[in-house]
């Protein structure tokens, strides 16, 4: 049994509501909004409930980027813990594409035994060695320190972009084979991928900011947390199905649903009144997303009478497993009944979060403030007994967890990601033994994942399948070097041994590539739009990389601006079978400027269908 947890004393309610779904202050110009060109261009809108004073430029999804350092290329892949790495501060390396300085060699061996080349030979060798150094400086670059990979394309890609009626779209490599990999997902192109606009949700008044976390689909209802309620919608009209009051906000919500479409949530105790608007996020539930019903809900003590608290919830190998601050707890999924709550601990240890999926994983904290150490376990969902433990670099305050299996993880090495992605490397961990399989360093000015700063499992844009890591580069001038061309890739690397596939999905020029879930060995990504355009729904083939064109959104400003109104960090997206819908995670309070810079919507629905 891993749960012995201390619990810490309760923090006083001094800061805003949070609890799971906490927001942050959105940047700017919701996603799609890249800087437009000059005067005459339609402005991009702001991301979902902010700001109060004229929005200005900000450099996330969208806008241009100041010059990076080659898009997809990784630093070189370690097998060692992170310890037996160089630090960060090691000499700059010059941008893509520039000629790294020839090297004088040393001495040129002469062919076939011990003589030496005459002073003229080795004139010559040398230069060739210079030349071959000069043309391709890139890809010399990229591999240094490393084992030998395939060639990678340039950062502009393929410049080709997407057609928005065409069956494929650009993506892949030349000569990529994929290696046998991907091509069964579900998810495939209809009829017709042109969309409309199904339906929209107003958002709720609330008075002061509350979290509206969570979101899923079955075959026939499109459910979304509301306000002290979750509430089903029928997936093509928009009308409410059912509705599941409860007895307090939503403040936690599983990424995970069971194979008969049961999902665990977290929900407080009270209704939030003024003027404090805060309420302890202590109850687990069981929600039937088919029949909207309440299976089971519990509560569970921390170590003395107060109930515990909790920040996220997951469902892994049967279990319901929720984790925070006071410690972890975990319950039967079927019936609810409790299998380990938080205890008290002479070592300071407790159980921040868990990852769930296919298996249960436990990232576990010990040690006094300023000397913790952080631990990944592998857990036997129904007693909590580790298989296996990895412990985290020291420094490494934070884990999230990617996927439990294969186990990969993320974390901020060294606080070494300055910009708020909370990754700098991600680590690949064989979930039997608890061994390093490789360490995949991943620098956020070059990728675009993102994990939240605290939680277990709040990551988006990181995608595991077919024994790779699916990362998308951060945004980077497009092949045309026009004013707001950007665009980025989609790239895999190896979870074996970290090295990155030749194949990568490009998203043309304008566009912006979100992966957003596994479709079998299959990537579904959302396609961030330019300023003038709609986004799209794409499957890449978890091999090759190419890409086959599932849903276009409508060009026009009206439904541009219905659609780019939900930002990449605050909103959710979910997409199956035609149908793409956006959802708020959190309500502002309603607010006379709130006009200026467009309606906002709690969710709303483009769909294929009808």
């Amino acid at each position: 049994m891993t749960q012995p947890p201390p619990p810490p004393p309760n923090q006083p309610p001094n800061q805003p509501p949070g609890g799971f779904g906490a927001p942050q202050d959105p940047a700017p110009g919701g996603f799609g909004a890249p800087t437009p060109p000059p005067p005459q261009a339609p402005q991009g809108q702001p991301g979902y409930g902010y700001p109060q004073q004229a929005p200005q430029p900000d450099p996330g999804y969208g806008y241009p980027q100041q010059p990076q350092q080659p898009y997809g290329y990784p630093a070189a892949p370690q097998q060692q813990p992170y310890a037996a790495q160089p630090p960060y501060n090691t000499p700059a390396q010059p941008p893509y594409g520039y000629p790294t300085a020839p090297q004088q060699p040393a001495a040129v061996p002469a062919p076939g035994g011990g003589k030496k080349l005459s002073a003229q030979a080795q004139i010559i060798v040398a230069a060739v060695v210079a030349v071959a150094l000069i043309v391709g400086g890139g890809i010399w670059y990229a591999n240094s320190g490393s084992d030998p990979q395939p060639e990678a394309k340039p950062q502009g890609g393929t410049g080709q972009a997407p057609s928005g009626d065409a069956g494929s779209g650009p993506g892949g490599s030349d000569g990529g084979s994929g290696n046998g990999l991907g091509g069964d997902g579900k998810e495939k192109a209809g009829e017709k991928t042109g969309s409309r606009l199904a339906f929209r949700f107003d958002m709720p008044k609330v008075p002061d900011t509350t979290p509206v976390d969570g979101s899923w689909l079955t075959d026939t209802t499109y459910v979304k947390t509301g306000i002290n309620s979750v509430v089903g919608y029928d997936l093509d009209k928009g009308t409410v199905s059912w509705t599941l009051p409860l007895a307090g906000q939503v403040c936690g919500a599983s990424r995970h649903v069971t194979a008969d479409h049961k999902v665990p949530i977290l929900f407080e105790e009270a209704k939030r009144v003024a003027p404090r608007y805060y309420q302890s996020c202590n109850k687990v539930g069981m929600v039937d997303l088919k029949s909207g019903k309440l299976l089971w809900s519990a509560s569970v003590t921390g170590g003395g009478d107060e109930k515990a608290r909790f920040n996220e919830v997951t469902l892994g190998g049967g279990t319901v497993a929720a984790g925070g601050t006071d410690g972890g707890a975990a319950f039967d999924a079927a019936t609810g009944k409790v299998l380990w709550k938080p205890q008290s601990n002479d070592d300071g240890c407790y159980d921040m979060g868990y990852g769930g999926g296919t298996g249960l994983v436990a990232v576990r904290k010990c040690g006094a403030y300023g000397a913790e150490s952080v631990l990944v376990q592998n857990l036997e969902p129904k007693t909590g007994k580790p298989i296996s433990q990895y412990k985290m670099p020291t420094g490494v305050k934070y884990t999230a967890v990617i996927s439990t299996q294969p186990l990969v993880v993320a974390a901020n090495v060294g606080d070494a990601a300055d910009d708020g992605s909370g990754i700098s490397d991600f680590f690949s961990i064989d979930e039997k033994t608890g061994k390093l399989r490789t360490k995949i360093t991943a620098p956020a000015e070059r990728y675009a994942a993102r994990c939240g700063s605290t939680a277990v499992e709040d990551c988006s844009q990181a995608l595991v399948g077919n024994g790779r890591l699916y990362l998308p580069t951060e945004e980077h001038d497009g092949s045309t070097g026009e004013y707001g061309a950007e665009t980025n890739e989609i790239v895999a690397f190896d979870l074996a041994n970290g090295r990155m596939a030749p194949e990568k999905a490009d998203a043309g020029d304008g566009y912006t590539l979100m992966p957003l879930r596994m479709d079998g060995g299959d990537l579904i990504a959302y396609k961030i739009p330019p300023y003038d355009k709609g986004g799209q729904i794409v499957s890449v083939h978890g091999g090759t990389m190419k890409e086959t064109l599932l849903l276009a959104n409508p060009s026009d400003k009206g439904n541009r601006d219905i659609e780019t109104s939900f930002s990449v960090t605050g909103s959710e997206f979910r997409y199956a079978d035609g149908r793409l819908f956006l959802s708020a995670t959190y309500v502002n309070k309603t607010r006379e400027s709130d006009s200026a810079y467009g309606k906002r919507y709690l969710a709303v629905s483009f769909s294929t269908k009808g």
